[in-house]
């Protein structure tokens, strides 16, 4: 069925870097819900009913949650993303570099923003967390396959990619290596958690754009423009 497609294998072992939401200083969740310590209280023990124990959360985040954005989802309530359609398997994406996970995120969130904002004319910041995760594995390489199956870049139709996230699930391949849709990066798409080990941190960014403008503007270190990515 994809014998052509799937001809490649590599044996994989050096770090994925992964790219979430994430604050650059701690924050107290809900000091502006709760009017005292013990309502304090009773919100975090709300809160910590509904997650779900990993002994290294910024590996199985994903896999523990439908969404990494909110709120904690059961394990059969995964997000559709390019390699899955969200309703029997979740699936970890990491990249080759940091800037590949930038313009990755950075395409989501523009979107996510301009779904919720379009008609504003400020400014709306973002900050995120970049950290390391050691990945050993045989991997499916698809890199150059998009020259001759070009549905594996597709910008907003996931339809073949999910069909083939989904096939590889079913035989139980680890993941695989495809070209980054966004940039000229490379994607790590990971269908199992144990391959993936050694979370260790990067560092912090901070997205910043306003919905007037198709722009979002990158800062590694706060005050110090990185690079900006037209959208």
């Amino acid at each position: 069925m994809y014998g052509e497609l799937i001809s490649v294998a590599v044996d994989f072992h050096r770090h994925l870097i992964r790219n979430i939401k994430g604050i650059r200083e701690s924050q107290a969740i809900f000091d502006d819900l709760a009017e005292s310590g013990a309502e304090m209280q009773v919100a975090i023990a709300a809160e910590s009913a509904g997650y779900i124990e990993s002994h290294a959360p910024l590996i199985t985040r994903p896999f523990d949650y439908g969404t990494v954005i909110t709120y904690p989802f059961l394990k059969h309530n995964w997000q559709q993303t390019r390699f899955s359609n969200g309703t029997r398997y979740g699936v970890w994406y990491g990249s080759l570099d940091v800037e590949t996970t930038v313009y990755e995120s950075s395409y989501h969130w523009y979107r996510f923003v301009m779904d919720s904002y379009a008609q504003e004319n400020t400014v709306i910041m973002a900050e995120r967390r970049v950290f390391n995760v050691q990945c050993d594995a045989i991997l499916i390489d698809l890199r150059g396959k998009e020259k001759n199956y070009p549905q594996l870049v597709a910008t907003h139709d996931y339809v073949y990619t999910q069909q083939l996230g989904a096939y590889l699930q079913r035989k139980s391949q680890n993941g695989l290596l495809v070209k980054s849709a966004r940039c000229d990066g490379v994607n790590g798409t990971i269908f199992t958690p144990e391959v993936l080990s050694d979370p260790s941190d990067v560092c912090y960014l901070t997205y910043t754009m306003n919905p007037a403008v198709a722009e979002v503007l990158i800062e590694r270190r706060r005050g110090m423009p990185w690079f900006s990515i037209v959208m």
